[in-house]
């Protein structure tokens, strides 16, 4: 067989068993069962998970390759190109298929009379600009043939991150209109959702990109790439085998609901990743150790586990199309705050409540996770070497870290929704305490002699970790000033506007809004450590002034508002325990001041410093 078709083999495995599983999975879900009332037909139901499927396919090859890029590969050589091409044919199919799901699923949302009327047209317009179905999809459709374009047309560095960043934001909206789990569970649910599509993207489009290149590089390199794939594929594969098993438990109510046919087909979907999860582990360290060959068991391999992978895609689109059993048994929305954050009233807030309430937020404790384990790494390979890291600095990252869990996951995540002053320690927190533990962590100063330096024109972590840090805009962002005043603007965005609530409806918005704190603080804290950007005396004392202020005048503003600051969800949630809404913003205001404290400690901190300095 000529290398060309062996190629097309790989992938021709993964389309044909992912079309069969999804056909079987269907069957024994019910999940193309006619409907009793308005039924599209067969066409729209057998249509459509076939549309989605394809969706998930094309998606994963599109960022999968431009993760690949970023991460493994030389720009300016054939395996760079190669490997860009692949991501702009995979948006190009992802366009048409994500087009016709759009189209698919408004005619099984409504059932319309399709013509090529004006009223049809008008239907259709209407579905996708006022609908939030609608409106995902056109989003997904746009930015993928976007995606198209930049990656057929632009190859530097630059873009290649763009388009990277780029193709796995564009994955999101998709994860957003999954099934929903329980009711108390939503959030949770849909982030479960956005990390197990990401994760699945990255690793099987990873592996497809491997087929592509082995003809464009020759035994050695390929066995470097491969090694390389092979550290993105383990991290993708706890992702998404950690995200899955959080979904799962979204979607059932107890244990007896896994006899049923979303059990079944749950259950085919997990043996094929933990199948997955060995044959990768195995075969791996098999060709990274003796190498990769153009036939034989290295071509055995890719077919075995885009086999397994299909069987997975397969029984991951039917599972979307298939009644979870939390889908049919969450109670309806009755009181108020049910009605605002689709999750019942929490008892009151009590001192044991702070130390057995949880609200698990999966995608800061994945990060945390792997921070806290990759930073450990980095200092033992240190003192492997000789070289002495101190313990102050793993204390104050792991502490960092552990905060960082325990705010976005803890009781503050469980009460912030109801309470105007736990919301406030919440921004606090992640503003200045915690940005403080994980900046005299030094993550960087670790990075740079812990990890290899790449010789081969290609760009690792440690690479990127040094673009971004020499990067223009990030220089400026560091200057005390620039810091200062991004601090204060994202302090008093997320405290006293509109994006209040946003961020506290929308659970994407709300975790925007953590990045947001996180970075903001964590500029600040280090532009006023770093005692060589400011030489002069007067104006670092104004800064740090300026600084301190920032949230002190916040909490005062707070606390002699006479009316609600988002009154609609704090004043609307009917609470029956606890301050009266008023009086609790007074606190929350009380807490926002206090805010300062964080921000002295850094700056004291940062005077220390710089009086060591000779």
């Amino acid at each position: 067989m000529k290398p060309a078709s062996l190629r097309m083999a790989g992938p021709a495995i993964l389309i044909a068993a992912g079309a069969f599983t999804l056909v079987v999975c269907l069957i024994i879900g019910g999940g193309a069962a006619p409907r009793v009332t308005s039924d599209p037909g067969a066409l729209v139901r057998w249509g459509l998970p076939t549309a989605k499927l394809f969706v998930n396919l094309s998606a994963a090859v599109m960022s999968g390759s431009a993760v690949l890029t970023l991460f493994a590969l030389r720009a300016g050589k054939k395996e760079y190109d190669t490997a860009l091409d692949l991501a702009s044919a995979g948006a190009a199919v992802l366009t048409v298929s994500s087009g016709a799901t759009g189209f698919l699923t408004f005619l099984s949302s409504f059932n319309p009379q399709v013509s090529l009327g004006a009223e049809f047209g008008q239907q259709l317009g209407r579905f996708l600009l006022e609908t939030e179905l609608g409106r995902v999809w056109l989003i997904t459709t746009v930015a993928a043939a976007t995606i198209t374009v930049l990656a057929y047309a632009f190859r530097r560095w630059g873009a290649a991150a763009l388009i990277g960043v780029f193709s796995l934001m564009s994955l999101v909206p998709m994860a957003t209109q999954g099934h929903s789990g329980s009711l108390a569970n939503h959030d949770a649910a849909v982030m479960a959702l956005v990390l197990h599509i990401i994760g699945a993207a990255v690793w099987l489009g990873g592996l497809v990109t491997l087929v592509f290149l082995r003809s464009c590089m020759q035994e050695t390199r390929m066995r470097v790439i491969v090694e390389r794939y092979s550290t993105l594929a383990l991290v993708a594969f706890i992702v998404v085998f950690v995200s899955g098993i959080a979904r799962a438990l979204t979607s059932i109510t107890d244990w007896g609901d896994l006899i049923s046919a979303y059990g079944a087909v749950l259950a085919l979907k997990v043996l094929a990743l933990a199948a997955l999860g060995a044959l990768g582990t195995a075969h791996r360290r098999r060709f990274i150790r003796r190498g990769v060959g153009e036939r034989g068991a290295f071509w055995a391999f890719i077919a075995v586990e885009f086999a397994v992978m299909g069987l997975a895609s397969g029984a991951a689109t039917a599972l979307a199309r298939t009644p979870a059993p939390a889908d049919t048994s969450a109670p309806p929305l009755t009181t108020p705050a049910e009605i605002l954050t689709e999750a019942p009233l929490p008892a009151e807030l009590t001192a044991e409540r702070w130390f057995v309430s949880w609200d698990i937020d999966l995608l800061w404790i994945l990060i945390a996770g792997f921070g806290i384990f990759f930073y450990l790494v980095g200092v033992r390979r240190l003192r492997r070497r000789g070289e002495l890291w101190p313990a102050s600095r793993t204390l104050s990252w792991v502490a960092g870290m552990l905060l960082l869990v325990w705010v976005s996951s803890g009781p503050i995540s469980v009460y912030a929704d109801y309470l105007h002053s736990v919301d406030a320690l919440s921004r606090v927190l992640l503003a200045a305490v915690v940005p403080l533990l994980l900046v005299l962590g030094a993550p960087f100063t670790l990075a740079m002699p812990a990890i290899t330096s790449r010789t081969d024109q290609s760009r690792g972590v440690r690479e990127w970790m040094q673009v971004i840090a020499r990067a223009r805009p990030v220089r400026l962002l560091m200057h005390p000033i620039v810091a200062t005043c991004l601090f204060a603007v994202v302090l008093w965005a997320t405290s006293a506007t509109g994006t209040l609530r946003w961020t506290l409806v929308d659970p994407l918005a709300h975790e925007l809004r953590v990045v947001a704190l996180l970075v903001a603080g964590s500029v600040l804290v280090h532009s006023l450590i770093s005692a060589r950007q400011v030489r002069s005396r007067v104006l670092r004392v104004i800064i740090i002034a300026s600084a301190i202020l920032t949230p002190a005048v916040l909490g005062a503003w707070v606390v002699i508002q006479n009316g609600l600051i988002a009154a609609n969800w704090f004043g609307a949630m009917g609470r029956t325990w606890g301050p009266d809404p008023l009086a609790d913003q007074r606190t929350a205001g009380f807490v926002l001041a206090t805010g300062a404290v964080g921000l002295v400690l850094a700056a004291l901190f940062g005077h220390r410093q710089r009086t060591r300095k000779p």
